[in-house]
């Protein structure tokens, strides 16, 4: 069995590469990078590197060439046209190297998205589907990461947290759980070929829960207080996409509990 990741050099496919190595020996996972030079730490793992760039069709041919499954980690390019044309050059390439199975990181709950990411993750999924190679769908939560825009530290500092007035919840995951989840579904037999996961948190959280973690870090009562005047792109985008519908999916995939809001949270509060 040979596992092709694509986008292996970024964060999440490194996360799932250090996930792999756990679970199957180094000589089945091909790392697909943009920079070769820069995967030299996957080559002293014994793990074969390829050049691998999304912008040139003729590099995913040689990419793809023997997989017995294929992870496209979506493109991370801020034009969703341009992102577009990418995973299509991928998904071609994938057809013409006669992938067996094709694994794809969408975004959870398309459905009620209301923003071009939504519509580009959704086009994504119809190009692999129309290919008829199996397919998984690995449809991956918000990060809990984008906390780190809404201004902790001030929050720490003033004994308030600014939001945007709305009843909040998110269901966000870790890069880690989510790479755990997703080795798992890589490593394992073709149970998964033509499912959908939604990879988000089992239960949402709120700003309220938040605000008493950073109070319990701080040593210090950090209250929340809504205003309609705060300038935040994060509120606009938050308010487009589905952030509070949840899933069981990743805990079942790795068997166990995902990373609790507290250790998700602390390293953003304590940086």
């Amino acid at each position: 069995m040979s596992i092709v990741i694509s986008g292996a050099n970024g964060k999440l496919g490194s996360l799932i590469i250090e996930q792999l190595l756990q679970k199957v020996s180094a000589d089945q996972i091909i790392a697909c990078v943009r920079h070769p030079e820069r995967a030299t730490s996957f080559l002293n793992q014994g793990i074969e590197v390829r050049h691998c760039d999304y912008d040139q069709p003729e590099s995913l041919d040689q990419a793809f060439a023997g997989a017995s499954k294929l992870l496209l980690i979506s493109s991370s390019n801020p034009d969703d046209t341009v992102r577009l044309r990418q995973h299509a050059h991928v998904i071609e390439s994938a057809k013409k190297a006669q992938v067996e199975h094709l694994l794809y990181t969408s975004f959870a709950f398309l459905g009620d998205g209301l923003i071009s990411p939504s519509h580009l993750h959704l086009a994504t999924e119809h190009s692999i589907l129309t290919t008829g190679i199996p397919y998984t769908f690995l449809r991956n939560a918000l990060y809990t990461d984008f906390i780190e825009v809404i201004g902790l530290k001030t929050a720490i500092a003033n004994g308030e947290l600014i939001i945007y007035p709305g009843d909040w919840k998110f269901n966000t995951v870790t890069r880690h759980d989510l790479a755990l989840g997703i080795a798992a579904v890589l490593s394992e037999p073709d149970g998964h070929r033509n499912k959908t996961y939604e990879l988000t948190a089992p239960h949402p959280w709120s700003f309220d829960e938040l605000a008493i973690i950073m109070s319990e870090s701080a040593g210090k009562h950090i209250s929340i207080r809504q205003d309609p005047q705060i300038q935040n792109w994060i509120y606009g985008y938050l308010n487009k996409i589905d952030t509070s519908s949840t899933s069981d999916d990743l805990e079942r995939l790795i068997g166990g509990p995902i990373t609790t809001l507290k250790d998700s949270v602390l390293p953003f509060i304590k940086m």
